[in-house]
């Protein structure tokens, strides 16, 4: 799977000559900064990151220092470049973006990364990039290396359903996706309660709390992972290698942005699906729109698929 989603990196100079990575999520924005920072030890780089949630005075007192490649979620980054000092081109995010590019000079060149392209990516392509050179890797990359499969039930049976996944599939690390902030924690209560390790993540949680769990996470501290859409944007995590869709998306850039967390790094992985009845037309359209197969999940699964 391509590894980064409504990545937009802009060369530009706010503050001097320096590079800025915009993401739409904190926790994308941690993640990233930290491979920069790998891949630039050796280059005298210096990184920083800034997001939301932390002390605007001290990312600004930060850049009276050099910085040379700055990550960051557009909010901020757009709060900085005023004083002078959660999908990015979705309606929450795209006018920030728009207002960014009004700080650029004219010599100015973006570059965008996207697992998929929406139209509201193609729009914005149209808009501001001059004679962009596109390279396409979908038909190499989309959904290369997981294994899908769909569960038939009734909403009431879905627990059930899940607490017979976990007894009989090999999970290194599973993410669980949920529709809304209340399931989630709802669904993390009652794998607890089965007995099964689980933490939760969503954007309603304070950032200190956030930046724990995806940290403790990430470190293998827990086993599975119940979340919303927040977690699907980029996030690299090696040990995963299934995803459970506990509630079906309504779209295939969801879903394929879903499922691309487990077969990450040339890895194996496993989705999942529960699907009620109200789900089957999505169900049948999300296979169409990225020319895949769900299959119906068989009695036994080859670890052999998703396991190396």
């Amino acid at each position: 799977m391509l590894g980064l989603t409504h990545v937009l990196v802009v060369k530009l100079y706010l503050f001097y000559d320096a590079v800025v990575i915009l993401v739409p999520t904190r926790e994308l924005a941690l993640q990233t900064s930290q491979v920069c920072k790998e891949l630039g030890k050796h280059l005298k780089i210096q990184v920083m990151v800034t997001t939301g949630g932390t002390s605007l005075k001290d990312d600004i007192m930060r850049l009276y220092q050099p910085v040379h490649l700055l990550v960051g979620t557009p909010g901020r980054i757009l709060d900085l470049a005023k004083k002078g000092a959660d999908k990015l081109l979705s309606p929450e995010f795209q006018p920030s973006i728009e207002q960014l590019i009004q700080f650029l000079p004219p010599t100015r060149q973006i570059l965008m990364f996207s697992a998929t392209f929406p139209v509201t990516v193609k729009d914005f392509k149209d808009r501001y990039l001059r004679k962009p050179y596109i390279i396409n890797l979908m038909d190499e990359l989309t959904l290369k290396g997981i294994t899908q499969y769909y569960a038939f039930v009734e909403e009431r049976q879905k627990v059930h359903c899940l607490n017979t996944l976990f007894s009989k599939l090999q999970i290194n690390q599973s993410i669980i996706f949920c529709n809304s902030v209340n399931r989630v924690e709802l669904l993390a209560k009652k794998i607890t309660e089965l007995g099964y390790s689980c933490f939760y993540i969503h954007a309603k949680m304070l950032q200190d709390h956030r930046n724990r769990v995806f940290h403790d996470f990430r470190n293998g501290a827990c086993r599975n992972l119940v979340c919303t859409d927040l977690f699907t944007r980029g996030i690299d995590i090696q040990a995963v290698n299934v995803v459970i869709n506990f509630d079906f998306p309504k779209n295939s850039e969801t879903y394929l942005h879903r499922v691309g967390r487990s077969g990450r790094f040339g890895h194996l992985g496993l989705a999942v699906n529960l699907i009620t009845y109200e789900d089957r037309f999505n169900l049948y359209r999300i296979e169409q729109e990225l020319g895949t197969e769900i299959k119906q999940i068989p009695p036994h699964i080859d670890q052999a698929i998703y396991c190396r």
